[in-house]
């Protein structure tokens, strides 16, 4: 075998960081060992696997070819060390997650994640469906959780449970008590939504496919905790997830709107690299994830 794992580390940790010192102090290493190894590596096939721009590397299209088979390559020698070792354990994750997964789910199952395993320690992002399907891709991440559908060719998507999108108003608005809206309401109301590149907003815009043209959209905000805030303020009208809104709704600062003729449903998804290694920690993960409630009766959900 012409090269070392040793080797692939240090074309990994170059290829995330696209700098050999940031390469090198990641990897505990100087950066002449660092560039000596990356430069045996590319010598030993007589090819090259980044551009050099000053003193940034960027991967060129070999290097963007071999980066995910290195990976994988990598992840499963490590996980066949630990299986030799005998203590193939979960530990660290880096987990991302949508807002509202992220905020009404995700905590939870992190917690009991690190509460089984004394000393397992859980990084979780919270953003939006463009930046963790980005950062998946770029395998700065482990695992996702997302909202909606990608088709990213690099990914692979889990289906995972339901959800659904409600509209709402605070109870003094104009709308509020309607039996129902109509497609005439929906136009005419101003309304308060997440951002683009949010699953949200994606499922939003299917769900009132049609009259996109023709909505008032006042505000985009990032955040589903703004978004209610500014509702309940009477600024307009919100559409969210039911698992964000339960609590608003018992205590009544909310209500929701019913819109029975439109579709408002969605799955939720796991999502990872394809050439990932599914270590013990990610098994794990999934186990709690598919153990948590659905929404309805528990409080994240609507009643």
């Amino acid at each position: 075998m012409k090269y070392t794992l040793r080797q692939l580390e240090v074309f990994l940790a170059a290829a995330f960081h696209e700098n050999l010192t940031r390469a090198a102090e990641s990897l505990a290493m100087s950066q002449s060992a660092v560039s000596s190894a990356l430069r045996d590596l590319e010598g030993q096939f007589n090819v090259q696997l980044f551009d050099r721009v000053g003193k940034r590397l960027q991967l060129n299209e070999l290097g963007r070819n071999i980066r995910p088979k290195a990976q994988a390559l990598l992840e499963q020698a490590r996980g066949l060390e630990a299986a030799l070792a005998g203590h193939e354990e979960a530990g660290h994750l880096r987990v991302g997650a949508t807002m509202s997964v992220g905020n009404y789910i995700a905590v939870g199952i992190m917690t009991r994640y690190m509460l089984e395993q004394p000393g397992a320690r859980v990084e979780l992002e919270v953003a939006n469906t463009s930046s963790i399907v980005r950062k998946l891709a770029n395998f700065e991440l482990d695992l996702g959780l997302v909202e909606g559908e990608t088709r990213h060719p690099d990914l692979k998507m889990l289906y995972w449970r339901d959800d659904e999108l409600v509209v709402f108003c605070a109870p003094d608005h104009e709308l509020a008590g309607k039996p129902w809206l109509t497609d005439e309401d929906l136009v005419q109301a101003e309304w308060i939504v997440r951002e683009q590149g949010s699953g949200t907003r994606q499922n939003f815009e299917w769900a009132l496919h049609g009259l996109l043209p023709q909505l008032n959209i006042k505000l985009e905000l990032q955040h589903t905790e703004a978004i209610k805030r500014a509702v309940e303020a009477g600024l307009g009208v919100g559409c969210l997830s039911a698992i964000t809104l339960g609590d608003a709704f018992r205590r009544g600062t909310l209500v929701p709107l019913p819109v029975p003729h439109r579709d408002f449903t969605r799955g939720l998804y796991f999502v990872r690299h394809r050439n990932k290694f599914i270590s013990a920690g990610m098994r794990r993960w999934l186990e709690l994830c598919r153990e948590e409630d659905t929404v309805g009766s528990d409080d994240r959900g609507v009643s």
